[in-house]
């Protein structure tokens, strides 16, 4: 059973930890089982912006309750993009907070919860009054560093209401899979629910199989191979990956930025297969390797949905369509780096 979490760490600021580098979804794709939906990456709008945090969400709720979202200057920007302001859906704030850091070349922006009181955030946002004041921002008395931050994969590997991928025996649940309950979008907290029931389901109709006789699998071989003369290699290639994608594969797209990405994509697999086959393997090549297939699934899924819908915003297609389905991949047999859509 896969269930291996999403592939929030393909992208530069990301609220997942560190092991979402959709390793499950490399496997079941190597392995030849259909993907879904990879371009619906939905990102949070607002994670806190510290050298010494990179996955601390700021949540919604305060915004909620009166923080605004502000440039450097103090001035508030969200009234520009949607009359209802910071209390506009995620997708909505997390393109606006985007579109203003591109267009004053900012790093981050502003969460001003100030006007709300001390006494009220340390009632009710004690955890995010805490872990700020230990890194030296007192949300009293000063704005919030925030900035957007990929959160959850909707797409995935392709099952059924029992967790069953196209291949006999192997199953997948959560964030790993496109089981169509997400859509182009994500209800906050449905992600749990739906690990609870298909986490059920699979184990139901695992447990009504007849058990099978596991083939042997060979030893590991790695006579052939060295240790990595150069470890600094994946650190680079991780970070090149993880920034293309957020600077062309991000919240608002366009064809030409995907077509990039795509090109540079193809590059960094060659130099990652080429590592892969020299050297013995380390956890973070592995990871950088699954990221890889997973970021270019993202790109081809991208690619194919010529209209603006859910979680993907695309400038050339800023309609959306009366009818859609789902964005399903699949390799051609016996064929290298082929694709169906």
């Amino acid at each position: 059973v896969l269930a291996s979490g999403g592939v929030g760490k393909v992208y530069r600021y990301t609220s997942n930890p560190d092991t979402s580098t959709g390793d499950g979804i490399a496997m079941a794709w190597r392995a030849g089982c259909r993907v879904a939906n990879m371009e619906f990456i939905q990102f949070h709008p607002t994670c806190l912006y510290h050298p010494q945090e990179r996955s601390f969400l700021i949540t919604e709720a305060l915004r909620g309750e009166g923080a605004h979202l502000k440039l450097p200057d103090g001035t508030r920007f969200m009234k520009d993009h949607d009359e209802r302001c910071e209390l506009a859906p995620r997708d909505i704030v997390a393109r606006a907070i985007d579109f203003e850091m591109k267009k004053h070349g900012l790093d981050h922006v502003w969460l001003d919860a100030t006007r709300l009181g001390e006494d009220f955030l340390k009632e009710h946002f004690p955890t995010i009054h805490a872990r700020c004041l230990s890194l030296g921002i007192d949300i009293a008395r000063q704005p919030i560093p925030v900035v957007p931050a990929a959160h959850y994969t909707c797409g995935g590997v392709v099952t059924d209401l029992h967790g069953r991928t196209d291949l006999p025996g192997l199953y997948a649940v959560g964030e790993t899979t496109y089981t169509g309950l997400h859509g182009a979008n994500r209800l906050a907290s449905n992600s749990l629910l739906e690990c609870v029931v298909l986490g059920r389901t699979c184990a139901d109709d695992i447990t009504a199989q007849i058990p099978a006789a596991l083939p042997k699998v060979p030893a590991w071989d790695e006579s052939q191979v060295s240790d990595a003369d150069e470890e600094v290699v994946i650190a680079h290639n991780w970070d090149e990956l993880r920034l293309l994608m957020w600077n062309y594969v991000g919240i608002v797209r366009t064809t030409r930025r995907l077509e990039r990405a795509l090109h540079r994509i193809k590059l960094l697999r060659s130099e990652i297969d080429d590592y892969y086959a020299a050297f013995r393997v380390t956890r973070d090549l592995l990871e950088l390797r699954n990221l890889v297939d997973c970021a270019e699934l993202i790109v081809r899924s991208a690619l194919s949905r010529q209209e603006s819908r859910g979680l993907h915003f695309s400038r050339d297609y800023p309609r959306t369509l009366p009818v859609s389905f789902p964005t399903i991949l699949c390799k051609k047999a016996k064929k290298k780096d082929a694709w169906l859509p």
